[in-house]
């Protein structure tokens, strides 16, 4: 498994002549791309963020038979976007505490994705204190849409990944990645909405 972290310090602004994600500066704390006090970030950072990673994966690509992402809180929207962007290049998708982008931005090519029905985790606590419930609403119907989607959640994960989930993770990657006997339980994200107060915490062991 390999993993990178954020490519600018928090607090970083772009102008609009800027034309990547990469900021190389020392921080104690690191963004994706930048962010406004109700979470809103300009499409065009993000899809710049979305570029970045994925030059990084096809610099690496080459040793691995497939590529599986896993993106925590603004990395869940780089890691969406970037199957987004690339319908069919990865081999599944695990979103975790984060969102999906709500845009129309030709960037994003859902009709072609939803033809690979990607296998996607959405795991979150629904109390999240971070992730605004209309971000949420829209990934639920994002995923819905366009993938081969399950939600699970976390009662008192916060914003932040519990210790099941991480094994739910891996129960997930070994059935839709590596091809082994299915364990999870989880819920399809088609049934999300009519059972928002649902939490799935057990596996099916």
């Amino acid at each position: 498994m390999l993993g990178m972290r954020a490519p600018q310090p928090v607090g970083t602004q772009f102008s609009a002549d800027t034309t990547g994600a990469h900021i190389p500066a020392e921080a104690t704390g690191y963004q994706w791309y930048p962010l406004d006090q109700q979470l809103n970030a300009d499409v065009r950072t993000i899809e710049q963020a979305s570029d970045y990673v994925l030059e990084w994966v096809e610099q690496h690509e080459s040793h691995y038979a497939s590529v599986a992402l896993v993106g925590f809180s603004q990395g869940m929207a780089v890691a969406t976007s970037m199957v987004r962007h690339r319908p069919g290049k990865f081999a599944a998708l695990v979103g975790l505490s984060g969102y999906a982008v709500e845009s129309d931005s030709p960037y994003f090519k859902d009709d072609e994705l939803k033809a690979t029905e990607l296998p996607v985790f959405y795991g979150r606590d629904q109390e999240d204190p971070i992730i605004p419930q209309p971000f949420v609403d829209y990934t639920y119907e994002w995923i819905r849409a366009y993938t081969d989607g399950i939600k699970v959640l976390y009662a008192g994960a916060g914003h932040g990944v519990s210790a099941l989930e991480i094994r739910h993770v891996g129960e997930f990657i070994d059935v839709k990645v590596l091809g082994h006997a299915p364990r999870i339980r989880a819920e399809k994200v088609a049934d999300a909405a009519d059972n928002a107060g649902v939490s799935e915490q057990e596996s099916a062991d």
